[in-house]
C-alpha cells in the first residue's frame, strides 16, 4: 500500500505518483460477481445533463460487494485481495465453506488465508461482522449500518474507521471519520477494523489525462464564462465576480452556505463535525 513516484520523462509525470499494488494478489476479477456498468454521461432519461463533468473514462465492470454480511455463523476463507476501479478501497474475495463466493471491503490487517465470520457470536478481529451491541467500547469499526438489515452505508472508503464511544439504552454513540458523533441503533451490524489502502489520499494524479481515465470531464471556471452561462461571467479581461458571495451556475449561494435539509436525522447527531454541540 505504498506510493511510488514515476520517472519524470514528460512534464505531466514530474509530480505524478501512483499505487504500488503490493497488496493485490489476484489481477482478474471473479466473473460470477460482475455486472455490466451502464454509462449515461451524467444525463437523465430525457438526455439532459443533470450531473456535470461526467463522461468518457476507461471501461469497467461493477463488482457485487456484500454489505449486508447476512451469512451468519458460516466461516469464509480469504482467497484473494483485488483492485476495484469503482471505489478507493480494496476488495477481499471470500470462499465460504458452503461453496458461495462473495466480495467484501478489505480491512487493513486482513490477509489471504485468514478465516472470517459474521454473526452475533463472531470474535473481535478484523473482517468479522457483528451487531454493535456485541462490540466492545473503543473498538475501531467500519461498514456501519444505519437501518438494521439494509446493509452498510457509512464508513466505506479507503482508510476509513469510526470508533465506538459509548452505549446507552438502545443506541450507541459512534465517532465518524469526520469527527461527527452519531447515534446508531445497537442492533445494526458493523465490521471490525480499519479499511485498508491508507495511502490513497497521498496519490497525485499529475496530469489531466488521469482524470479523463476516471470518467471526469474538465471543469470550467465561472469567471471564464459569459454572463448568460454563469453569474460570475462577463466583463472585459479578468474581473472579480462582482457579488457579495460566490454563486452556483443557477444562482444559489456556495462556499459555506448550509445545505443540509434532512431534519429527520438531526435527533441522532450528538456532535457535529464542526466540533459544536447540537
Amino acid at each position: 500500500m505504498a506510493v511510488k513516484k514515476y520517472k519524470p520523462v514528460t512534464p505531466g509525470m514530474r509530480d505524478m505518483t501512483g499505487h504500488t499494488f503490493e497488496e493485490i494478489t489476484k489481477s482478474t476479477p471473479e466473473r460470477s460477481l460482475l455486472i455490466n456498468r451502464q454509462r449515461h454521461g451524467g444525463r437523465n432519461a430525457q438526455g439532459r445533463i443533470t450531473v456535470r463533468h461526467r463522461g468518457g473514462g476507461a471501461r469497467r465492470f461493477i463488482r457485487i460487494v456484500d454489505f449486508k454480511r447476512d451469512k451468519h455463523g458460516i466461516p469464509a476463507k480469504v482467497a484473494a485481495v483485488e483492485y476495484d476501479p469503482n471505489r478507493t478501497a480494496r476488495l477481499a474475495l471470500l470462499f465460504y465453506v458452503d461453496g458461495e463466493k462473495r466480495y467484501i471491503i478489505a480491512p487493513l490487517e486482513l490477509k489471504v488465508g485468514d478465516t472470517i465470520v459474521s454473526g452475533p457470536n463472531a470474535e473481535i478481529r478484523p473482517g468479522n461482522s457483528l451487531p454493535i451491541s456485541n462490540i466492545p467500547v473503543g473498538t475501531l469499526i467500519h461498514n456501519i449500518e444505519i437501518k438494521a438489515g439494509k446493509g452498510a452505508q457509512m464508513v466505506r472508503t479507503a482508510g476509513g474507521a469510526a470508533q465506538l464511544l459509548a452505549k446507552e439504552g438502545d443506541f450507541a454513540q459512534i465517532r465518524m471519520p469526520s469527527g461527527e458523533v452519531r447515534l446508531i441503533h445497537q442492533v445494526c451490524y458493523a465490521t471490525i477494523g480499519q479499511i485498508g489502502n491508507l495511502d490513497h489520499s497521498n496519490v497525485k494524479l499529475g496530469k489531466a489525462g488521469r482524470k479523463r481515465h476516471m470518467g471526469i470531464r474538465p471543469t470550467v471556471r465561472g469567471t471564464a464564462m459569459s454572463p448568460r452561462d454563469h453569474p460570475h461571467g462577463g466583463g472585459e479581461g479578468r474581473q472579480p465576480i462582482g457579488l457579495s458571495s460566490p454563486k452556483s451556475p443557477w444562482g444559489k449561494p456556495t462556499l459555506g452556505k448550509k445545505t443540509r435539509t434532512n431534519k429527520k436525522t438531526d435527533q441522532y447527531i450528538v456532535r457535529r463535525r464542526n466540533k459544536t454541540s447540537r
